[in-house]
C-alpha cells in the first residue's frame, strides 16, 4: 500500500523547508509497505549541531503552518540526531557523521524514493 497522497504532501513539505535551511542529501522514502505506524520519512543531514537544529525549526515551522505538529521530538538537546514524528511523517535530521554511520537509507533500500525538487531556497525565490 502507498503512501497516502497527504503524507506525500507533508513529506514534501519538510523536505523543502529542510532544503531551505541548506540540509545535505535530502530524501524522501515511502516506507509505508514496510512499516505499519508511518508513511514517509524524510531524510536529511547537516555538518554541525546549529544547522542541525536550525533544520529542525524550519521543518516545525512549515509543518505547523501546514497544519501539523508533531507529536514526538527526539535529540535536540544533543543535536547529533534529531527525529521529528508527525505520524503519518517521521523526519531525521542527522549530523553527517551519524548519517554515515547509521545508513538509514541502506536500511530502508527497498523502499521507493519520492521524488522532489530542491529548487532554490524559499526566501531567494521571494527576493526574485
Amino acid at each position: 500500500m502507498a503512501a497516502t497522497d497527504e503524507a506525500r504532501r507533508l513529506a514534501l513539505v519538510a523536505a523543502s523547508a529542510a532544503a531551505d535551511k541548506k540540509a545535505h542529501d535530502v530524501i524522501v522514502l515511502d516506507v509505508s509497505d514496510q512499516l505499519v505506524i508511518t508513511d514517509c520519512f524524510v531524510i536529511a543531514s547537516a555538518p554541525n549541531e546549529r544547522q542541525v537544529g536550525a533544520i529542525v525549526d524550519n521543518v516545525e515551522e512549515k509543518l505547523r503552518e501546514a497544519g501539523r505538529k508533531p507529536v514526538r521530538r527526539e535529540g535536540a538537546r544533543e543535536g547529533r540526531w534529531v527525529l521529528l514524528d508527525f505520524v503519518d511523517v517521521v523526519v531525521h535530521v542527522q549530523h553527517v557523521e551519524e548519517r554515515t554511520f547509521y545508513g538509514l537509507e541502506r536500511l530502508w533500500k527497498d523502499c521507493p524514493r519520492i521524488e522532489f525538487d530542491a529548487g532554490p531556497p524559499a526566501d531567494e525565490v521571494a527576493e526574485a
